[in-house]
C-alpha cells in the first residue's frame, strides 16, 4: 500500500472517534482495565477445580496460557495502534476479512459479556448474603445492576475510575497475599502444625510429582486456566476513549507478561508451597484457605469482599464493552440503527441501557434455572470467547496481507513471530477445544458453539435479505467501513 493510501486509511479510522466519544481514559486507567479483566471468579476459585485436575502442574498451565492470550492481545494491539477505534474486534473483521465476519464477530463477543454478566450477577446475592442474610439475592443483583448502569451513564472517566479502584483492591489482595505467603515460606512458619507440612516449595514436587495428573490432566487444565484470561482483550476496546491510544495501548500490553507472572504464577505457587495440593478440596477458594493458613483473622471476610469487587469489577467492564460492540455493530449496518446514538458526554446511550435490559432479564433465567447457569454458562462463556480470540488471530493475518510487507516492516508495534504465532496460537485454540470435547463439564458447550455461530450466519443472511442487498466484498483497503453502503 502507497505512502499516502496508508495515512488515508489510518485517517479515516481515527477520526470517527473523537467526533462520538471522547478520549477520558488515561494511562493508569487502560493498565488497570487490563489487570482487571483477566482477574476474576476464575482465578479465585476455578483455580481449585484445575490444581484438583493436574496439580502443581497449574503452574505451568497459567504460564503457557498466559503466552498465548499475550499473542493475541499483541496481533489485537498491532491493529489497534494502527488504527485506536471503538469495537476493534468487529472493526477490523467488517473491514479486512467482510462484513459478514464483522457481524459475526461483533454479536459473539457481545453474547460473550452476557453470559459473564449473567453469571457474575448471579453470584453477587451469595456474596451480600454472607454479610446480610436477609436480603433477598435478586435485590442485590438488582441495586448491582443499577448501580453499575449509573456509572457507565456519567461518563468514561467515572467508568475509568471506578474500574480503576475495584482492580486495585483485587491487585493489594493477591500482591498482599504473595508478600505473605513468601515471608512463611521464607521462615518456615506453620499456623497449624497438626494438620498441614511445614511450608516449602518442595511441595510443587514432592507429593507424586510435579504433574501427578499426568498430561491427560495438565492438558484438561489448559480449559479451566484459559478461562481465567478471560477479559485481557478488553484492551483493545478501550482504543477508542484513551488518551494517546499509540502509546498507552503498547505499554499496557507489553506489561501483561509481567503482571501474569505476578498475579498467576506467584500467587498459585505461594498457595501450593503453603498448602500440598491435595489439601485443597475446592471446598474453598485457595485463596481463602491461604489467608487462614497465613493466620489472618476475619480472612472469610477479607476474601468476601474482594470477590464481590470482583464480581462488580466484572460486569463494569463488560457492561462498557458492549456498550461500545453494539454501537460498532450499528455504525456497519449489522445492529438496529438507535444502538449509535452518542449522548452528550460522549456515551453510547442506547446501547448502555439495551445491555443492561437484556441483563437483567438473563439475571432471571438464572435465579430460576441455576444449575442451568452454573453449569453450563461459564463453559459456554468459554467457547464464545475462543472464537472471539481465533477471529482475532485470523482477522491479523487478512489484516497483514491488506498492508503488505513493506508496510509490516514499518509497523511500531507487530506481533513477535509473525504467522508462525499466529498458527501456534490457532493450533493450541484447537487443543483445547478437543479437551473441551473430551469433558462432560464442557461437551455441551461444544456442541452449542458451532449451532451459535449457525445462528448468526442465518441471522446475517435474513438481514441481508431484508435489506434487499446483495452482499458486497471487503470495503476497499484504503476507506473505513460506510454505513451507506450496507442500509
Amino acid at each position: 500500500m502507497p505512502t499516502s493510501q496508508h495515512h488515508s486509511a489510518e485517517s479515516a479510522g481515527s477520526a470517527e472517534d473523537p467526533q462520538v466519544f471522547k478520549r477520558g481514559l488515561k494511562s493508569r486507567h487502560v493498565q488497570m482495565i487490563a489487570i482487571g479483566g483477566s482477574i476474576g471468579t476464575g482465578l479465585f476459585y476455578g483455580s481449585a477445580q484445575g490444581i484438583a485436575l493436574s496439580g502443581p502442574a497449574i503452574v505451568l498451565g497459567y504460564a503457557l496460557c498466559g503466552v498465548v492470550m499475550f499473542l493475541i492481545v499483541r496481533a489485537l494491539g498491532e491493529m489497534t495502534v494502527r488504527e485506536p477505534v471503538a469495537g476493534a474486534f468487529s472493526h477490523f473483521a467488517y473491514k479486512y476479512w467482510s462484513p459478514r465476519a464483522g457481524f459475526v464477530s461483533g454479536w459473539n463477543y457481545w453474547f460473550n459479556y452476557i453470559a459473564v454478566s449473567m453469571v457474575e450477577l448471579a453470584v453477587v446475592g451469595a456474596y451480600v448474603n454472607y454479610w446480610l442474610p436477609g436480603v433477598q439475592p435478586w435485590l442485590s443483583a438488582a441495586f448491582f445492576v443499577a448501580a453499575i448502569t449509573a456509572v457507565n451513564l456519567l461518563g468514561v472517566k467515572a467508568f475509568g475510575e471506578f474500574e480503576y479502584w475495584f482492580a486495585m483492591i483485587k491487585v493489594a489482595a493477591i500482591v498482599g497475599m504473595i508478600v505473605l505467603g513468601a515471608v512463611i515460606i521464607a521462615l518456615g512458619i506453620n499456623k497449624s502444625p497438626g494438620t498441614l507440612p511445614e511450608p516449602s516449595l518442595a511441595h510443587l514436587w514432592d507429593l507424586g510429582g510435579f504433574m501427578p495428573g499426568g498430561m491427560s490432566g495438565f492438558l484438561m487444565v489448559l480449559v479451566v486456566v484459559l478461562f481465567s484470561y478471560g477479559g485481557t482483550e478488553l484492551i483493545g476496546i478501550t482504543a477508542g476513549e484513551a488518551e494517546n491510544p499509540h502509546r498507552t495501548i503498547p505499554q499496557a500490553i507489553n506489561q501483561l507478561i509481567i503482571r501474569f507472572l505476578i498475579f498467576y504464577i506467584g500467587s498459585m505457587t505461594v498457595i501450593l508451597a503453603i498448602i500440598p495440593w491435595d489439601r485443597i478440596d475446592g471446598q474453598l477458594s485457595p485463596f481463602v484457605q491461604i489467608f487462614q493458613g497465613i493466620g489472618l483473622s476475619g480472612a472469610p471476610h477479607v476474601l468476601n469482599f474482594v470477590v464481590l469487587t470482583a464480581a462488580m469489577s466484572a460486569y463494569n467492564s463488560a457492561l462498557y464493552s458492549n456498550a461500545r460492540m453494539l454501537h460498532a455493530l450499528s455504525d456497519q449496518g449489522n445492529a438496529p440503527k438507535y444502538l449509535s446514538r452518542i449522548s452528550g458526554n460522549g456515551i453510547p446511550l442506547a446501547g448502555v441501557l439495551t445491555s443492561t435490559g437484556v441483563t437483567s432479564l438473563a439475571v432471571l433465567v438464572v435465579f430460576l434455572w441455576p444449575e442451568f447457569a452454573f453449569n453450563y454458562l461459564l463453559s459456554i462463556a468459554l467457547i464464545a470467547g475462543i472464537v472471539n480470540w481465533t477471529m482475532i488471530v485470523v482477522t491479523h493475518g487478512k489484516f497483514r496481507r491488506r498492508l503488505g510487507a513493506e508496510e509490516t516492516a514499518a509497523s511500531p508495534f507487530r506481533l513477535p513471530g509473525g504467522r508462525f504465532s499466529a498458527w501456534g496460537v490457532l493450533l493450541f485454540m484447537a487443543l483445547v477445544i478437543v479437551q473441551m470435547a473430551m469433558s462432560d463439564t464442557y461437551r455441551t458447550a461444544v456442541v452449542a458453539g458451532p449451532a451459535w455461530l449457525a445462528g448468526l450466519l442465518i441471522a446475517y443472511a435474513v438481514k441481508q435479505r431484508r435489506q434487499a442487498v446483495v452482499p458486497e466484498p471487503a470495503p476497499p483497503k484504503d476507506s473505513a467501513p460506510s454505513r451507506e453502503r450496507m442500509v
